[in-house]
């Protein structure tokens, strides 16, 4: 039995990426694809990826037919103005963008700058990494997105913080490294090639609005986020800062990142000690729904530098988007998301 689904906004780099994984996904049938922008064009002719995948065509929104499961794959902002008609819709969203990722109105009003539209809906959707929240996500009909930066920091620090390693009054410094297709398909005037190659440009020394989801999911009170923009086009690299607890060894940090491993399909350890790529690195994951962790730890000091690589359209927003489908839908929980990257690249 295969399961009916649809995109709102389809033009944008996530809406491409979850139309690439959908339609190759073993249990799941396109019915429609949403851009007001580029209505009734061929959606290969703004994905070129897709070429000979699809006949679809971009629909206007208001001609969006009932389906099983809803995508909303839109800017910032606009979905929690439509939420009631889009559940009127479909048994099953899930949203992409962070308008229900912070469940207090009052955080999403302080990291973002404006009252939320549907404050009684933060609630009922549930966080969307499944490494965070697999049985609540099985059981759940709404679904919000991840920010891909908080998504490598958190998962950087997932297995410190499930081992209880980490000293809870020390701060949390995370230093994130990301590529250009995180500014979106519409972009900037810092994304245009002349102004974003060759660089190494911090832009948020801190403040940065994903630093909310991280204290929200962690649990931490005292984390800073730097994001550094660098030239590549996919890929998030997240170093994390750390205090060990006293008396924390380095087989324990092991055995935490080991158990993290072994608990999630998509969690892989990468510790060589010869090689290139001896640590995480976003290059292999292009395309892919892989998260890899690294760590290094000096008992001396106590000091953890923990290292999280991954592809922001794919395990940061449209990867982790299927996924969380596919859990709550009862499917396999890798269904469609088994490309494992590209070497070289």
């Amino acid at each position: 039995m295969t399961t009916s689904v649809s995109i709102i906004g389809g033009s944008g780099y996530g809406g491409g990426e979850l139309l690439r994984l959908l339609l190759a996904h073993p249990n799941v049938d396109v019915q429609q694809v949403t851009s007001r922008s580029h209505l009734g064009e061929y959606v290969y002719q703004v994905h070129p990826n897709l070429r000979k995948q699809t006949q679809l065509k971009f629909v206007d929104p208001a001609q969006i037919e009932p389906v099983d499961a809803l995508f909303l794959a839109q800017p910032h902002g606009q979905a929690q103005h439509n939420i009631e008609q889009y559940a009127a819709l479909a048994g099953k969203i899930v949203d992409l963008s962070a308008d229900f990722r912070l469940r207090d109105p009052a955080l999403y009003e302080k990291w973002y700058g404006e009252k939320h539209a549907a404050p009684d809906w933060l609630g009922r959707f549930v966080y969307g990494l499944p490494e965070l929240h697999r049985a609540e996500l099985a059981t759940a009909d709404y679904v919000s997105g991840v920010g891909c930066n908080a998504t490598a920091s958190n998962l950087a620090l997932l297995p410190l913080v499930k081992a209880d390693l980490i000293e809870p009054s020390a701060p949390v410094i995370v230093e994130i490294k990301v590529g250009s297709s995180e500014s979106g398909a519409e972009g900037n005037v810092g994304s245009h090639h002349a102004e974003r190659a060759s660089v190494i440009r911090t832009f948020s020394a801190f403040g940065h609005r994903h630093t909310a989801e991280v204290i929200q999911e962690m649990g931490l009170g005292r984390v800073s986020l730097t994001m550094t923009a660098v030239d590549l086009v996919r890929g998030v690299l997240a170093t994390v800062h750390a205090q060990a607890k006293p008396g924390a060894a380095n087989k324990d940090l092991w055995k935490a990142y080991r158990a993290a491993a072994s608990e999630n399909p998509f969690v892989r350890v990468v510790k060589e000690s010869r090689g290139v790529y001896r640590v995480p690195e976003p290059k292999v994951l292009a395309g892919s729904n892989y998260a890899d962790l690294g760590f290094e730890f000096d008992e001396s000091s106590g000091h953890v530098v923990s290292i999280c690589a991954i592809d922001n359209l794919m395990k940061g927003a449209a990867g982790s988007a299927v996924q969380c489908m596919n859990l709550m839908l009862g499917l396999d929980e890798t269904a469609g998301l088994e490309f494992m990257g590209l070497h070289p690249i």
